[in-house]
């Protein structure tokens, strides 16, 4: 093995996917997997075959759709779980089923009641099993991070001796800090004997804001591949981002170990990640959030313009950021528009152009100028024009004094309804008459906006929680107008519990 080669493990479709409301399609788990391959990562773990049919046909779809990559299923240590990922990883060229139980004691004692010994041999025995139908296994050690480096260190050498190629040693919890993450992985290095025959993997939860200190720490002791996700998402407060560890190591050249990240595929990736999991990257996030290369301060902006590099460690350009950006608005055209969904990881035939490009108009005449996140929001908001529940029109009188009242007209599968209701404020007032059409029992349990960008005019983003039938739906709508976006994001859910 090559001592200074890192192998980039992705999890956004596993784990980045497990975020509430962040779910993907088929279709989109393909493009998404596209643009891992073409961004360079090793490994794309495609999903956890036996938690669902949607799952497990992804697993299949994706192993069809690319070529180099390591293809990875997720396991539990049951044989079942196994035969399963087998099956889903059918047609993958390179394939690999990453199986493992939890090693902390309070994993075998409150999680499993068992004991060590009888977990060291579950572990063992998945491995074999999973050997059976593949070469390449991975075994991950749960909580890893809470558990006893030498009965870690027993474990690690048990499912080596088994037949496990890759051994994954995740903080599950996000718990550890940099330097005892680090010893860690270096104790494993020391101490297990056969530790050559298989490569030591890191998987870093962000819980104390520590994800990439620790699983550069990791590599720094030895770990030569990193499970990461692409804008950092994933379980709770996230897993070590990608973009951060590629770039980390791409600066500091000291280090001396090397991806194969194409870096200049970052920023795009991110976005469409960004675009289609609906979920914004926060402004101040590094690498790729809006304000990484921004610069207000009076003296940050002296010193960059004289030499960039005052205060700025990274050319931009080396992650895919046009800096010289065109500025969208009211008189651009539809090939000013297709370069900066281009730019921003999104390629569209010349059919939904003309659709985006109309919305765009209409966006642009209300503001001053159109941001990428405002082209981001146009682009996936014509999939709404397939949806059953369509909004037509909506009318709302509110102000000091009054009340609320709203008018709403709907189109569903053709059909025109129109209903109007008031309510203790405007958004309450509109979601009122749109339930006097929709007759149904549902329950709003999560309501938040949220500001895409800065201004009076610019566009609001709305997440929505509702409750239906014991099932809990995710919806997002996005307008200059927040009650306008508010109720779309209220019919989101209602679509997603009608295709059910």
């Amino acid at each position: 093995m090559n001592d200074k080669r890192l192998f980039i493990f992705d999890t956004t479709l596993r784990d980045g996917e497990q975020v509430p409301g962040c779910q993907l399609n088929t279709i989109e788990k393909i493009q998404v997997a596209k643009a891992l391959e073409q961004l360079g990562v090793d490994v794309i773990e495609a999903g956890f075959p036996v938690s669902s049919p949607g799952d497990f046909n992804s697993v299949i779809e994706i192993s069809k759709a690319v070529t180099w990559p390591t293809i990875c299923a997720l396991t539990r240590a049951v044989e079942h779980d196994i035969d399963v990922a087998a099956e889903a990883l059918q047609y993958a060229k390179h394939k690999r089923i990453h199986t493992g139980i939890g090693t902390s004691d309070s994993h075998i004692k409150y999680k499993f009641n068992s004991t060590r010994e009888e977990i060291i041999e579950r572990a063992v025995r998945a491995v074999k099993y999973a050997k059976k139908y593949v070469e390449d296994v991975e075994f991950y050690a749960e909580d890893a991070g809470r558990t006893d480096n030498e009965y870690l260190a027993r474990v690690v050498e048990a499912v080596i001796k088994a037949g496990a190629t890759v051994v994954n040693i995740p903080d599950t919890t996000g718990y550890c800090l940099p330097e005892e993450f680090g010893a860690k992985i270096k104790y494993l290095m020391e101490h297990v004997e056969n530790v050559d025959k298989a490569i030591i993997s890191t998987h870093c939860h962000n819980d104390l804001g520590m994800a990439t200190a620790n699983t550069l720490s990791g590599v720094l002791n030895g770990a030569r591949q990193v499970e990461v996700t692409i804008n950092g998402i994933g379980e709770r407060a996230g897993n070590t981002s990608l973009e951060e560890i590629a770039m980390i190591l791409k600066c500091h050249k000291d280090i001396d170990i090397y991806t194969n990240i194409n870096t200049t595929k970052i920023f795009p990736t991110s976005r469409m990640v960004s675009s289609l999991m609906n979920m914004p990257v926060q402004p101040n996030k590094a690498i790729v959030g809006r304000n990484a290369f921004a610069h207000s301060s009076g003296i940050h902006q002296d010193g960059v313009l004289k030499n960039v590099h005052t205060y700025e460690i990274i050319d931009p350009k080396d992650v895919g950021i046009d800096d010289n950006s065109i500025v969208l608005t009211a008189r651009s055209g539809r090939a000013a528009l297709k370069h900066r969904l281009h730019v921003n990881g999104v390629d569209i035939s010349e059919e939904k152009l003309d659709k985006v490009y109309e919305k765009f108009l209409t966006l642009a005449d209300q503001k001053k100028e159109v941001t990428d996140a405002d082209v981001l929001m146009l682009a996936g908001a014509d999939m709404a024009d397939a949806h059953a529940v369509r909004l037509e029109f909506l009318q709302v009188t509110t102000g000091k004094g009054v009340k609320s009242v709203a008018s709403i007209g709907l189109d569903i599968s053709g059909q025109k309804f129109e209903a109007a209701s008031s309510g203790n404020g405007p958004v309450d007032a509109a979601i009122k008459a749109l339930k006097k059409i929709i007759m149904k029992q549902m329950t709003l349990k999560e309501f938040t906006i949220q500001a895409i960008s800065k201004g009076s005019d610019d566009v609001g983003k709305v997440h929505m929680q509702v409750e239906y039938d014991g099932s809990l739906y995710y919806g997002f709508g996005a307008n200059t107008d927040i009650v306008t976006a508010s109720v779309e994001a209220y019919i989101d859910c209602i679509n997603k519990f009608r295709v059910k």
